[in-house]
């Protein structure tokens, strides 16, 4: 009979690391092409490291100190088996307690730095070097559940009492007692246990495995792009996603179970790299005068026609929304200067913004958005999440604000009744029609007193504006703005020149 078994996602763990949230989890990751190999996903609030399990010897941690330098070692004690050691020696042998067999498994041994032939200065803070054997091992037993031992290595002990380990436990276990009965582990005479010696312990915990997390990528997070989609197209990933940092590393394709545990990923990844383009911001804001801020940062796609494949591909774009200016770069900007080294720039005011409506995507990229500037051709761009978008849309509306106040007022050269004139829009008047050289103001109305307005695409405008005082609707429908303007405009910010 064959069982059908549902499969567990994989957990993802998280603690704290001084006053910082890491989290962990297990994932699969490929090259997009082979079979998926299952690594540790570790993220931390700067770095996204994956981690293969390796396997150690024991014997290459835990060696014996060659120096015989005094220690420090914190042992919790275990409900079963104590702290996991045997002890000889004391005063009345004119000899310090020394440590002479550890328990494997037990607390001792889990500690790792413990060692057959270290002589037991001081229990949590106390001397017992003039103690005999018996206060020692009372000492050790009433110590409470953390112990701290103040320990110093002997080689020169060490082969004694190793030596004679097989013999002094086939006595103990004879007598039904051991030595120090406060740290045997829970035994009885006779028992497996008790009839293994510590010298065939050590044989096995020399040849211990020990797991452990060896990095095997790791991805800075300031400023990076985590994407689902297949890299340059518009197909999404089936419960995975990769990321790229801004230093060239890259992640591969990572797996996860279930779509529950790929969106919590994505959101913790995201999040902390969001928390960082923030701070990044504010760190270059400092170097930015009020009208020059940066209300955006981050990435986004942008649609690549071509002309020799039947379909559209896509290209990562780091974009910026900075006082007036969009900017579009290849990498993002790492210092003031790159700032001014932005091959693509627009300005906000000249450019129409528009979230294109599910219906109206191209393919199947979520999340996008149109920008267009007259003279350029449209700029078709996604982001990754919804939440992303909405981003993009309030700091285009900040930016849009801030620049409108700071440039008070942009006249655009007109006709209108067949004559050459000058629409100017300024922040505190609205709208002003007046005619080339008497400078005859034909019109002028506040914002508030529009209605509507329309266009042809190409270069007709029409304004509907009420009168004051009036329910009447004045529509100014000859409006012609120059077809040459946006051209020249291009050219030299001063304004169109040319006149039709």
């Amino acid at each position: 009979m064959r069982i059908n078994a549902t499969k567990m996602s994989t957990p993802i763990e998280e603690k704290i690391d001084q006053k910082l949230k890491v989290r962990t989890g297990m994932v699969t990751v490929s090259d997009g092409k082979s079979k998926p190999v299952p690594m540790r996903l570790h993220l931390s609030m700067e770095v996204l490291k994956l981690q293969r399990e390796d396997l150690e010897q024991a014997a290459n941690h835990n060696k014996p100190p060659l120096d015989a330098k005094e220690r420090m070692v914190q042992i919790t004690r275990q409900k079963v088996g104590g702290l996991g050691l045997s002890i000889k020696g004391g005063a009345e042998h004119k000899l310090p307690v020394l440590i002479s067999r550890i328990y494997k498994g037990q607390a001792a041994d889990q500690c790792g730095q413990l060692f057959v032939g270290d002589a037991i200065i001081k229990v949590n803070g106390e001397y017992i070097t003039a103690c005999n054997h018996d206060d020692a091992v009372n000492i050790l037993r009433n110590a409470g559940d953390i112990v701290v031992l103040t320990v110093k290595h002997y080689r020169a002990a060490k082969p004694f009492l190793q030596k004679n380990e097989k013999e002094e436990k086939l006595d103990n276990v004879a007598n039904g007692t051991a030595e120090d009965g406060w740290i045997s582990p829970n035994r009885q005479a006779g028992s497996p246990r008790c009839s293994h010696s510590r010298q065939s312990s050590n044989a096995s915990s020399s040849s211990m495995q020990y797991k452990r997390w060896v990095d095997v990528i790791t991805v800075p997070l300031m400023m990076a792009y985590v994407t689902r989609y297949i890299f340059g197209t518009d197909k999404l990933r089936r419960n995975a996603f990769e990321v790229r940092g801004l230093n060239g590393a890259r992640t591969g394709v990572i797996h996860c179970d279930d779509s529950a545990i790929l969106s919590q990923w994505l959101k913790y990844i995201t999040d902390n790299i969001t928390g960082l383009t923030h701070l990044q911001m504010k760190l270059y804001n400092r170097n930015f005068g009020v009208g020059e801020r940066i209300e955006y940062m981050g990435w986004v796609n942008e649609a690549v026609s071509n002309s020799n494949q039947p379909w559209q591909s896509y290209r990562p774009r780091f974009l910026a929304l900075k006082g007036p200016d969009l900017l579009l770069f290849e990498t993002p900007p790492c210092n003031i200067g790159d700032w001014s080294r932005c091959a693509l720039t627009f300005k906000v005011y000249q450019t129409m913004f528009r979230v294109m409506r599910e219906s109206e995507n191209v393919d199947e990229r979520q999340h996008c958005f149109l920008a267009q500037s007259p003279g350029k051709p449209p700029r078709y761009l996604s982001v990754e999440t919804r939440q992303e978008l909405l981003r993009v849309e309030a700091a285009w509306h900040t930016a849009i604000c801030s620049a409108v106040t700071h440039l008070k007022s942009k006249t655009f050269p007109v006709t209108f009744n067949s004559r050459s004139a000058g629409l100017t829009l300024e922040w505190t008047q609205g709208f002003t029609l007046s005619y080339e050289g008497i400078g005859e103001i034909a019109w002028r109305y506040k914002f508030s007193q529009l209605r509507g307005s329309s266009d042809d695409g190409k270069s007709r405008l029409k304004l509907h504006f009420q009168e004051p005082d009036s329910i009447a609707i004045e529509t100014k429908n000859r409006v012609r703005a120059l077809k040459n303007y946006w051209e020249n405009q291009e050219k030299d910010e001063r304004g169109g020149s040319d006149r039709n």
